[in-house]
C-alpha cells in the first residue's frame, strides 16, 4: 500500500459513509472464510469494522487475507459498502456497513496468544477470565480486551471531569513532592535511600496531607491534585501499594462546605461520564448509628435491612447467652444507650434457609469474633405465630410480644448476636447482614450508586498494647469544638470533626477539618503519647508553619481507583489500573520488585540481608 495511515478509525463508519474510499488501521479481531469470501473483523479502541475480501480483490490481497491470524496489526484500504439488510448487525455501531478491501498491508504479525482477547463464554453464559497473574504478565494484551478498554477510557473521562469541575470552582491544581520526610501516618512508608546523604532516606508519600496544609498556610485557599500515594501494607481487592487520590483542601471553610463541594463534584462526574443523576444531597449517618443499624462504618445502603436492639429478650427467658451479653453490656447501655444484643429480622425467607445455610452465616459471624449466631424461624400455626428451630424452646409462649417489638411476621428469620462488647456484636451481625444482601440479592435495582456520609467519629481510641490514647484518624484532625474543654479529662467521649464518604459498602473518601492552632495541636500530641521532642522531630516543620497565621482549613481525598472500580461495577481496583501489582505487591509484567546491581548498592552505602 502506498498510503497506510488511517483516514478514520474502526468505530466511525456509518451508512452515510457508503461509497467512500477509506483506510483503516487496527488489529485482526477475528477472521472467517466463507466460500470465496474472507471476512475480517478489524478492531481498534474506537470499535470494530467488518472488512470483506471478495472476488473483486487482486490475488495479492486475497493471499494476504488468507494468511491473517488473530492480533496481526494491519492496514486496509477499500470502499465502504452497505450490507444487505438481512445481514445488519444491530450489536455493532458499524453493523450496517462493511469495507470491501482493495489492499491490505501487514504491519506486524502476532505469536499465538497466551489467552483469548475475544470474549470466551461457557455454555451457561459465564465469561471465562484468564488467571490474574497471566493477565498481568501480558497486561498489554489484557488491555486490548473490550472490557478493559472501557474501564481505562472511563477512568480518563472521570479524571477529566474532576479537573473540569474543580477548576471551574477556582481550585488550583498544585503538585506536591514525591520524595518527602518520613512521618508516622498509620501504614509503613516506602523508603528511598539517598546517595548524596548516605544513611538517610526519603519517603514516598502516603498522602499529600502535610503539604496541602502548608499550601493553605501559603494562601492558596483552594487546592486539588490527582495525587499518587504509596503505602506498604497488605494488598487486597480495593488496595495496592501505589494508588491515586483526588486530593482536595480548602481554607476559610467548614464541614458543610467540604461535603457540599464533594457532592457537587461527584454529581458532575457521574452525569458527565455515565449520564447518571445522583441525588442533590447524600445520606448522613453518625458513626454510632452506622454501627448500631448496619454493623459497619462503611455500610452498604442499597438494601434496607437494619439491625435492632434485642436487649429486652434477655428478661424473657433463662437463655444464658442473652443474659450474659446483656449484663456485660449494661454499662455500655447506660452510658451510650448501646446494646450488646443485636437482632436481624430477615423478612419472608425462613423456609429458604436450611440448617446448613444458617451454619454458613454463623461462620461469617465467628470470623468477626462472635461466639455464635442464635436463630429462630417464625411460622404460622392455627392462626398464631410460633417459633421453631434454633433457640425457639427458650422463648415459647413469648412469640407475640417478641414479634411485635421486632416488627416480625410469619416466615421471617430471626438472627441474633450477643456479646459483652457492643462493637463486636454490631460488627459480627453486620457481616451477616452484608452476606445476606449478596445471598438474597436484596439490592434495590433502582439504587445503583448509594452514597452516604459517616460523621461524628470517635476522636481517640485506647491502645491496650501501649497503654495510651491514640487518634482514630490523623493527629491534625480538629476535635469538635464542644469537646475542647474536656480533651484531657475525658478523651473517650471526644468526637472528631471528620467525615467518611461511603459508596455501596466501600469507604470512598476520608477527610476532616484540621487543627490550625499550635497550642491545640500540642494538646493532641500530648494526649496521644507524643513527647514534645518526638512531635518536633516528626512534624516540627508543620507546627512551625502554624505559628505564622494559619487559616481554618479542611479537606477530603476520594480514592480515584475505588471510585472508577465501583462505577465499572468491579470488585478489584486491579480492573481499572493500567499496570497494577498483584496481591503479593509484585508485577509479573516486569518482574518487580527485583534485585539490583551490586554497584548501585555500594553507591548508596547499603547491604542487603536475605
Amino acid at each position: 500500500m502506498e498510503h497506510t495511515k488511517r483516514s478514520c478509525n474502526c468505530g466511525a463508519l456509518r451508512s452515510s459513509d457508503a461509497g467512500k474510499i477509506v483506510t483503516l488501521n487496527g488489529w485482526v479481531h477475528r477472521t472467517r472464510a466463507l466460500g470465496g469470501l474472507t471476512f475480517i473483523l478489524l478492531r481498534d479502541r474506537y470499535g470494530i469494522t467488518q472488512v470483506v475480501v471478495g472476488d473483486g480483490a487482486n490475488d495479492e490481497t486475497k493471499k494476504i487475507a488468507a494468511s491473517l491470524k488473530s492480533e496481526f496489526c494491519i492496514a486496509v484500504r477499500g470502499k465502504v459498502s452497505m450490507r444487505n439488510e438481512k445481514d445488519f448487525n444491530a450489536e455493532m455501531p458499524t453493523g450496517q456497513i462493511e469495507v470491501i478491501a482493495d489492499e491490505i498491508e501487514i504491519f506486524t504479525t502476532s505469536e499465538v496468544l497466551p489467552f483469548a482477547i475475544d470474549e470466551v463464554r461457557q455454555k451457561d453464559g459465564t465469561l471465562v477470565i484468564p488467571n490474574e497473574d497471566l493477565r498481568l504478565k501480558y497486561r498489554y494484551l489484557d488491555l486490548r480486551r473490550e472490557v478493559m478498554q472501557r474501564h481505562i477510557i472511563l477512568r480518563s473521562q472521570v479524571t477529566f471531569a474532576v479537573r473540569e469541575f474543580l477548576t471551574a470552582q477556582e481550585f488550583l491544581e498544585i503538585e506536591t513532592p514525591t520524595f518527602i520526610k518520613s512521618t508516622p501516618e498509620g501504614a509503613r512508608d516506602y523508603l528511598v535511600p539517598s546517595r548524596i546523604h548516605p544513611g538517610k532516606f526519603y519517603s514516598l508519600p502516603q498522602s499529600p496531607q502535610l503539604y496541602k496544609q502548608l499550601l493553605m498556610v501559603s494562601g492558596f485557599d483552594k487546592y486539588f491534585q490527582i495525587a499518587r500515594c504509596y503505602r506498604d501494607e497488605d494488598a487486597r481487592g480495593d488496595r495496592q501499594p501505589e494508588f491515586t487520590q483526588i486530593d482536595m483542601e480548602m481554607s476559610f471553610t467548614d464541614r458543610e462546605e467540604v461535603l457540599a463541594t464533594t457532592e457537587a463534584m461527584l454529581r458532575h462526574v457521574f452525569k458527565k461520564t455515565l449520564g447518571y443523576d445522583l441525588p442533590a444531597q447524600f445520606d448522613r449517618l453518625s458513626w454510632e448509628d452506622a454501627f448500631n443499624f448496619y454493623g459497619s462504618d462503611k455500610p452498604d445502603l442499597r438494601f434496607d435491612l437494619k439491625m435492632q436492639d434485642a436487649s429486652f429478650m434477655a428478661e424473657l427467658s433463662d437463655f444464658n447467652a442473652f443474659k450474659s451479653g446483656a449484663a456485660n453490656a449494661k454499662m455500655e447501655i447506660e452510658r451510650h444507650k448501646r446494646s450488646g444484643l443485636k437482632c436481624l429480622v430477615v423478612p419472608n425467607c425462613a423456609e429458604k434457609f436450611s440448617r446448613k445455610n444458617i451454619e454458613a452465616l454463623e461462620a461469617v459471624a465467628k470470623t468477626y469474633k462472635a461466639k455464635g449466631l442464635a436463630w429462630m424461624k417464625i411460622v404460622s400455626a392455627e392462626n398464631a405465630l410460633k417459633f421453631e428451630g434454633g433457640i425457639s424452646k427458650f422463648f415459647a409462649g413469648k412469640e407475640n410480644e417478641i414479634c411485635e417489638k421486632l416488627g416480625a411476621n410469619a416466615n421471617d428469620l430471626l438472627l441474633f448476636v450477643s456479646d459483652e462488647n457492643w462493637q463486636t456484636a454490631c460488627t459480627a451481625l453486620g457481616a451477616v447482614r452484608k452476606q445476606l444482601g449478596r445471598d438474597l440479592n436484596l439490592y434495590n435495582a433502582n439504587d445503583e450508586f448509594h452514597f452516604a456520609w459517616i460523621i461524628d467519629f470517635p476522636y481517640f481510641a485506647w491502645n491496650e498494647d501501649e497503654n495510651h490514647w491514640e487518634t482514630e484518624h490523623h493527629m491534625f484532625t480538629l476535635p469538635q469544638k464542644k469537646y475542647w474543654p474536656t480533651l484531657e479529662s475525658n478523651p473517650g467521649e471526644v468526637k472528631g470533626d471528620l467525615y467518611d464518604l461511603v459508596l455501596n459498602g466501600y469507604e470512598l473518601a476520608s477527610g476532616s477539618m484540621r487543627i490550625n492552632d499550635p497550642a491545640l495541636q500540642e494538646r493532641i500530641f500530648k494526649i496521644s503519647g507524643y513527647s514534645q521532642e518526638r512531635a518536633q522531630k516528626a512534624f516540627g516543620f508543620l507546627v512551625q508553619a502554624f505559628k505564622y497565621g494559619a487559616p481554618p482549613h479542611g479537606g477530603i481525598a476520594p480514592g480515584l481507583d475505588r471510585l472508577v472500580m465501583l462505577m465499572c461495577k468491579e470488585d478489584s481496583i486491579h480492573e481499572v489500573i493500567a499496570f497494577p501489582k498483584n496481591n503479593l505487591a509484585a508485577s509479573p509484567l516486569d518482574d518487580c520488585p527485583s534485585k539490583v546491581d551490586e554497584q548501585l548498592l555500594r553507591d548508596l552505602k547499603l547491604k542487603c540481608e536475605e
